[in-house]
């Protein structure tokens, strides 16, 4: 157990806002009478719809996918009819349509026959990713990462296995929620977890005000028993025989310790907490296993858990419905591809104190153009805010060179330098003071005295440098084409001459054989 934790650079302390939700039970949203999924999935990369208008589909059923490693398919949370592959707003930084799948469900929630991993516990790391991939389980903290992508680690030696459950955005707390209500699924899925990766020891981290987390996981740990579904929703049918035997022993669970982490903001960021757990700093431009260190959200876990254990893919989690603008805040299991529209809804409507729609929390979340837009598996909370909620909209004045702003980073830059550079387009100057390096949590505009939006100025920077690249990527691309082509023109004339040459050569050499005077043959 450790005694003490490592500190980061910066950080800043915020009101937390958690009892909004956190103090009352889980619920189930209903099922929406339409599900819409957008085909763009993280990194730009676009899956291919596989059903076409007019099909009946299943709950369960993969409806889009790619072959691309950084691609998972895309299942249905209900039963229903495709009616609809058409551009629709998406919750996207770019505030640009983007093609969907929409079905029109028929409340009936019929769903396929699935199957599950027998024994994870002799199961070999390969069909255990490979399982979690067919499920579509990505990384449920926010990013979306592919989540057995993640756990292929290549040639890199790890010792630890980090389950993130440090939600510390104010007013987040679907986490927190899940680990009162079902901690074993998390338990089991850490087991799994660890399993492929071959590793004897895990962390799961809470913050220091979850204590009732804390409290379930350590019950939970006692008792190592099958968890139970984290609501009473409709299962998946797996077929007679099918159900998985795979139940983590004692000795795994005593390898899995509960720590609470303190309650600084981004404490939930990834190379933070495993610098506040480890000491270990991970690289620039680096990924935690460089450091022998993989980090999964719980809800992640939890995922993972069900596509082993249940055979069940990713078709829901729950969803954090907060605000001082709805009327009822809570958590809710919520199917993806649900109309934001219709958990606030569910949720008691909005009250006269709504005023923005943001999908995360108020230091990183997307705000929202309106509430059709539909929830995607990354989506853990909407939140409905008043001006308060996210500090207002304050006039802008200029920079006062303070240094706030670098105190607060926690990945120790220098935002004001990154904002000048920025401001003034110096893009490759920007670059040289570690702009990727940047995070986007905020802390930088929360302390800062002129109110300068500076996140706002490097993710532009980031777009604009990116849109670059992917520019002179094409064009470089173009330029090897016309290269090749010119090449293959040069190579196939070459070649036409060389025949031409060797004809004419035969000819006269034919020629020469049949002139006159020259005597036959000899038979």
């Amino acid at each position: 157990m450790l005694s003490r934790f490592w500190e980061f650079h910066g950080g800043v302390r915020l009101n937390r806002h958690k009892e909004l939700s956190s103090e009352q039970p889980l619920a189930v949203a209903p099922i929406p009478k339409q599900l819409i999924y957008p085909l763009q999935q993280r990194g730009g990369l676009n899956s291919k719809a596989l059903v076409a208008v007019g099909d009946q589909v299943l709950k369960g059923q993969i409806i889009a996918g790619d072959d691309h490693p950084l691609s998972v398919p895309t299942h249905a949370a209900s039963s229903g009819v495709v009616t609809a592959l058409e551009y629709r707003p998406v919750p996207h930084p770019s505030g640009l349509d983007g093609l969907c799948l929409v079905i029109d469900t028929d409340g009936l929630d019929r769903a396929v026959r699935t199957k599950s991993v027998k024994d994870f516990n002799h199961s070999k790391p390969d069909t255990l990713r490979r399982r979690i991939r067919e499920a579509g389980v990505v990384g449920l903290g926010g990013a979306a990462f592919p989540t057995a992508t993640k756990m292929n680690t290549g040639n890199r030696t790890i010792d630890l296995l980090v389950l993130n459950g440090a939600e510390c955005e104010p007013y987040i707390t679907c986490d927190d929620c899940l680990l009162r209500t079902t901690p074993d699924s998390v338990l089991q899925g850490a087991a799994i977890l660890m399993r492929i990766l071959g590793v004897e020891r895990c962390i799961i981290a809470v913050e220091e005000d979850m204590p009732e987390a804390a409290q379930a996981l350590e019950k939970a740990k006692l008792g190592g028993r099958p968890p139970s579904p984290p609501a009473p929703s409709p299962r998946f049918a797996l077929p007679d025989g099918e159900g998985s035997k795979g139940v983590a022993d004692a000795t795994t669970y005593s390898n899995i310790e509960i720590l609470k982490v303190p309650s600084k903001y981004p404490t939930g960021g990834e190379k933070q907490l495993i610098q506040v757990l480890t000491g270990r700093e991970v690289p620039v431009r680096g990924i935690p296993a460089d450091v022998g260190v993989v980090c999964q959200n719980v809800g992640t876990a939890a995922a993972v858990y069900a596509a082993v254990v249940e055979g069940a893919p990713l078709t829901s989690r729950i969803v954090t419905v907060t605000g001082p603008g709805v009327a009822r805040p809570q958590n809710v299991v919520a199917r993806i591809g649900t109309p934001i529209a219709e958990l606030v809804a569910y949720c008691g409507g909005y009250t006269e104190r709504a005023q923005r729609l943001i999908m995360g929390g108020p230091m990183m979340g997307l705000a929202l153009p309106s509430d059709e837009l539909p929830t995607i598996k990354s989506t853990n909370c909407i939140l409905v805010a008043d001006s308060d909620a996210v500090g207002g909209e304050k006039q802008a004045l200029p920079c006062i060179r303070c240094g706030a702003c670098s105190e607060a980073c926690p990945v120790n830059l220098i935002p004001q330098q990154l904002y000048w550079h920025s401001r003034s387009d110096q893009l490759k100057k920007a670059q040289a003071y570690n702009l990727f390096d940047c995070i986007e949590c905020g802390c930088c505009d929360y302390v800062c005295p002129s109110h300068i939006p500076l996140v706002q100025y490097f993710r532009a920077a980031k777009g604009r440098i990116l849109d670059k690249q992917r520019e002179q990527q094409k064009a470089d691309h173009a330029r090897l084409r016309f290269e090749a082509r010119q090449a293959r023109k040069e190579r196939e004339k070459r070649e036409k001459e060389e025949a031409a040459r060797r004809k004419k050569e035969a000819l006269a050499k034919a020629a020469t054989d049949e002139s006159p005077g020259r005597p036959p043959p000899s038979p």
